[in-house]
């Protein structure tokens, strides 16, 4: 009997072990709690996009729920009558110079932060966090002076400025967690090779921190691209306001004109939708790689 149950034991122990499946919570939780909830939000969210569309494409008087005949007399209007295409200029000037100057200064005080030791250092992270909880409508009145006094009023050098320096703070702190993955043996490595340290930075780390350089640029580039405050207090005269003053200037205390609201909303928010859609993958990325701490 020995001799008959010994084969049986060996084969057993020599036939692969299939691997257990690990049953999450998730799994057991039935489709229609997770799709209806689902739906709900997006029903929410499509419709107030539809009624945008319906505003901006149907003629105007019209009380149609679907935009037919479809006109662009409401884009022309705003592009040409509103001159939003002198506030599109501004606003891309504005956008991509903040992305530029927030991305700079942030990749060196990133570096700075995540790889160098100073006795301030714990105290200047915890200002930079503390600073993301002060409003811009706080530090309205004294940028408004600082700007005077430098003759920067009416500027667009003004809202750029102000834009950098408000999101610098978050961007540093961005960048410093991708420069905290990427291993520093890779820089002594290149030292012992003979390069300088900025030379290791450009040649070794800088090429990796690209997913965290893109979402904090188009992170910056967003913000600057859609806020409003700055750029209407800084700036009075008409040509050289931005899409979302230009957007204010649509609506006036005895009538709003929805088409062409709605065909300024869309001119908006194009660049946007065109700016997300090319960096999605590196945005998630970035995003996800900066929340890992090296």
């Amino acid at each position: 009997m020995i001799t008959e149950i010994a084969p049986v034991r060996e084969r057993e122990s020599a036939a692969p072990q299939q691997p257990r499946k690990v049953r999450r919570a998730w799994d057991e939780v039935p489709r229609w709690q997770i799709y209806v909830p689902l739906g709900i939000y997006l029903v929410f969210t499509l419709i107030p996009f539809y009624w945008i569309l319906l505003f901006a494409f149907r003629p105007a008087g019209s009380t149609s729920l679907v935009p037919w005949p479809m006109t662009l007399d409401h884009f022309q209007k705003v592009w040409t009558e509103r001159s939003f295409g002198v506030y599109f200029q501004n606003s891309v000037y504005v956008g991509v110079a903040t992305l530029i100057l927030t991305t700079v200064v942030a990749l060196a005080g990133g570096y700075a932060l995540a790889r160098f030791e100073f006795r301030i250092k714990r105290a200047f992270m915890l200002a930079l966090l503390c600073s993301q909880f002060v409003p811009g409508a706080l530090l309205l009145v004294p940028l408004f002076q600082i700007f005077a006094k430098l003759q920067m009023i009416n500027s667009l050098g003004s809202v750029i400025l102000a834009e950098t320096v408000f999101q610098l703070p978050l961007s540093m702190i961005l960048i410093s967690g991708f420069i905290r993955n990427v291993p520093q043996s890779l820089e002594e490595a290149a030292w012992v090779d003979g390069c300088n340290r900025f030379a290791a930075f450009r040649i070794v780390v800088l090429p990796l921190l690209r997913p965290g350089l893109i979402a904090v640029g188009s992170f910056a580039f967003v913000h600057a691209w859609n806020h409003f405050l700055f750029a209407l207090m800084f700036l009075s005269d008409q040509s050289k306001q931005t899409i979302p003053v230009g957007l204010n200037t649509l609506m006036s205390a005895d009538s709003v004109d929805l088409g062409a609201l709605a065909a300024g909303g869309i001119v908006a928010a194009i660049p946007v939708v065109i700016v997300f859609a090319f960096i999605q993958k590196w945005l998630i990325t970035g995003f996800s790689a900066g929340a890992v701490k090296g």
